[in-house]
């Protein structure tokens, strides 16, 4: 089940047990004289009371402010590793309704080259995070591990290799570059051992491209489709925590407080 959803019902149950207190045995604790003991409130009344307003608290900044995600794959390396914890911003992107994921207020939209977190097309119970390449109406190509876009090729300045595995897997060695999307650089993985299939997509109106910056070993739009803007959830911008799963399996000291870029 949804975390969102199990948080929202949390809500909507101590928060009628709250109310249901205050406005039906509150009533019967006022007729009460100050010589007659007042009994303990039952464990439910009691616990619902004290968690209500934390469990309002959080539901409002997850659901409009920030919330945060990890990250279980390396397919965003080397931006982002497996073990990071980021934060997302649930604003940028518009005003959404919680549960049911309706936009009701537009602030604005996705930019190329920026992070987004998203509900998988095929299974919308799942998260992803990918970067967006592609615009709705834009022209992606990708050959010879080049990004086009409308027939422009992305800016690529080599960085040299990139030593990496993913949990359980073997060691790969890639190649790393800086990418240029619009005014956002990055840096992204490209794997010589992994054959490059010339492929081209036209971007639909109302949806995004997406792709993984360690590209040979990302499960993206090239796979699966385009992203539909009802799909999107915010653009990560912080990681606020992180462990080194992928080496020593400690605390990675030098990832925490890192913007994501």
């Amino acid at each position: 089940m949804d975390f969102a959803l199990i948080l929202f019902i949390a809500l909507i149950v101590t928060g009628t047990i709250s109310l249901w207190d205050r406005l039906v045995r509150g009533s019967h604790r006022e007729a009460l004289t100050e010589s007659v003991e007042r009994k303990k409130d039952p464990w439910l009344i009691e616990y619902s009371k004290a968690f209500f307003p934390v469990i309002l608290i959080v539901f409002l900044l997850r659901s409009f402010i920030v919330e945060p995600f990890r990250i279980p794959s390396g397919s965003m390396l080397p931006s982002l590793h497996i073990g990071d914890f980021i934060l997302v911003n649930k604003f940028s992107y518009g005003i959404r309704l919680p549960v049911i994921n309706k936009k009701i207020l537009d602030v604005s939209t996705p930019e190329r080259g920026e992070v987004m977190v998203f509900r998988f097309p095929h299974d919308t119970s799942i998260n992803f995070i990918k970067r967006v390449v592609g615009l709705p109406g834009d022209k992606i190509e990708y050959k010879d591990k080049r990004v086009y876009v409308n027939g422009q090729p992305v800016p690529l300045i080599p960085q040299g290799e990139f030593n990496f595995r993913e949990v359980s897997q073997n060691n790969h060695i890639g190649k790393r570059y800086l990418e240029t999307l619009d005014e956002i650089t990055h840096e992204i993985i490209v794997d010589p051992s992994k054959q490059t299939t010339e492929t081209s997509y036209a971007v639909p109106q109302g949806h995004y491209f997406v792709m993984g910056d360690n590209r040979d070993h990302s499960n993206d739009s090239r796979y699966w489709g385009f992203v539909p803007e009802k799909n999107i959830i915010g653009r990560a911008f912080f990681i606020w925590f992180s462990w080194d799963l992928e080496g020593s399996g400690d605390l990675a000291w030098d990832r925490i407080g890192n913007s994501v870029k």
